[in-house]
Formats: C-alpha cells, structure tokens, sequence
C-alpha cells in the first residue's frame, strides 16, 4: 500500500496522528525535500529507507513504490501541508492505478491555515468577505487562462497565494490592475508555524518593497483582503437577536 500523507504546515506538532501513526510504519518513506520539515523524519523506524523526492523525477519515485510493492512493504509518500494544494499527487495516483497499487490519502494540515492562525484572522467575515481564494501567480508554469491574478481581483474576496514570493512585483501589479485598491491589507508569512517563522503585515501597495526590505522570495503565503482589517459584522450565529434551530431569538 502506498500512502499519500500531508506532513502539515511544519511544525512537527501539526502532522495528523493518523499520519504520524503511518509514518511511524513505514518501510518506505518519500518526501517532498525542503517542502517538508526533516524532523518528521524521526518518526520513521530506524532501517527505514527514507528518499528526497528533490532529487528525483516522477519516473524514479514510481520506481521506488513499485519495488516496495513487490517486495511488501508499506511505503508513505510525505507531501507538504496537505497534499491536495499543489502536491503533484494526481500524476502519481494515475501511475499508480494504471499499475494495479492499491493506495490511500492522509489529509493534512495546509500552511495557509496556519498563516491564518499566526496572523489571528478568520478568512471570512460578514460583510467583508465570505469567499476565499487560493491560487499563485504565473510564473514558468502557466495558469488557465480563467484563472489569472488581473480576473481574480474583480470579486474582491479573500486571497491566499502560493508559490508566488519570488513573483511579488507581478502579483502586486496584477491585483491592483484588477481592482484591488493600493490600500487593501496585505500580509506575509514566512514559514507558517515552523520554528524561524515570519510574519508582516503591510498594504498591497507597499507589498513589493516590505518583502525586498525583508528579503523574503520564497517559502511564504501571501495574503490579501480586507479580512485583514479591523471592519466587519457580527456572526448572526451568536446573536442572541437572531434565532436558530437550537436557540430562540430575542427578535
């Protein structure tokens, strides 16, 4: 069996304890290089063979599964955060089915929810925003067409980009030609929840120039939205105006 485990944020703490209990099993482990924090690394039994999949192409860390397939052990494939977000997993789940190996996914903890969690915000507010979107900015790999920066700006909600740090000059161009005004709140998370974490706080205007000045270019969320601001609505939730199926209203 191969087992697809999202290592979480980075912190060593943040890993599932069905990934940790997975990982501790293994016979096998792949993971994704400095993506994921090598101290997870020490949950793995003594004469497990650990691989850096930096190092290798999709073809070799096929190679490896097979050969622990055939020889029965139980491999996991350690993906960063959660391997759903830019984890590349689709190319091998379908080397792996077209191979007949039985495998599995371990969700994980994503690190823009522990940015979110550094920064204490909720990213969506009443009346502020109730939508979020997660995307990066194009680089050498394109984007669909639909799914530039310039269009996503248009609906104003919450952004959370990935991969895009060494790309701040054209994510602050784009989104403010998109209709983010220079104001918005903007803010950079260097490393959520590892141990030499960052974090700033700045505009979109002045995004650019706080990450030069921080020389940030990699590794980091970049968040954008009002939801970073100080404005917003109470939940009707916890209104004690409003009624729910388990609570009456005082209206």
């Amino acid at each position: 069996m191969i087992h697809f485990v999202g290592a979480g944020s980075g912190a060593v703490d943040l890993i599932t304890v069905r990934g940790q209990r997975l990982l501790e099993n293994a016979d096998v482990v792949i993971y994704a290089g400095s993506l994921v924090n090598p101290e997870l690394l020490e949950y793995a039994k003594k004469d497990c063979k650990i691989f850096n999949s930096a190092y290798m192409t999709l073809e070799e860390v096929i190679a490896e599964m097979v050969s622990a397939e055939e020889n029965g052990l139980e491999t996991v494939r350690l993906h960063t955060g959660d391997p759903s977000i830019y984890g590349a997993i689709r190319e091998q789940i379908d080397e792996l089915e077209r191979l007949g190996i039985k495998y599995d996914i371990c969700p994980g903890v994503s690190s823009f929810f522990a940015a979110a969690a550094t920064l204490g915000i909720e990213y969506t507010l009443p009346d502020v925003s109730q939508s979020l979107i997660i995307t990066r900015a194009e680089g050498r790999t394109p984007v669909p067409e639909g799914e530039k920066l310039k269009s996503f700006a248009s609906h104003q909600s919450t952004m959370v980009l990935f991969l895009s740090s060494g790309l701040v000059g054209k994510v602050q161009k784009e989104l403010i030609e998109g209709g983010y005004s220079p104001d918005t709140p903007a803010a950079v998370v260097y490393k959520a929840s590892w141990s030499d974490e960052k974090k700033f706080v700045t505009t979109l205007g002045r995004l650019e120039e706080t990450m030069k000045k921080e020389n940030i270019t990699k590794t980091a969320l970049i968040i954008v939205g009002k939801v970073l601001g100080n404005e917003y609505s109470r939940s009707n939730l916890y209104d004690g105006e409003f009624t729910t199926k388990y609570r009456r209203g005082t209206k």
